[in-house]
């Protein structure tokens, strides 16, 4: 019998933070992005609501990101995002 290590999951500041993702990520893809986000305990989102935390703007970003705005909901850029999840560019 093979015994294996209980997975452990990280807990971070961000653990139980929800992310919205908009625009074009230049240092990393969007899907790395969402399982690093994963790996710290938060969760991502398709559309911006008052439930939302952080909307990560990238290039070119697209109505999620004033729909943020209007919401009061905090934006960051992609170079705080990437400190936020402790990765340089």
């Amino acid at each position: 019998m093979q015994l294996t290590a209980p997975r452990v999951q990280r807990t971070s500041s961000i653990s139980g933070k929800i992310f919205v993702l908009t625009g074009s990520p230049e240092a990393m893809t969007r899907d790395a992005a969402k399982s690093r986000l994963a790996e710290l305990g938060a969760r991502t989102a398709q559309s911006v609501s008052k439930k939302t935390d952080y909307v990560v703007v990238g290039t070119e970003p697209g109505s999620k990101a004033e729909r943020a705005r209007a919401l009061g909901v905090q934006t960051i850029d992609e170079e705080a995002f990437l400190q936020l999840i402790g990765r340089d560019r």
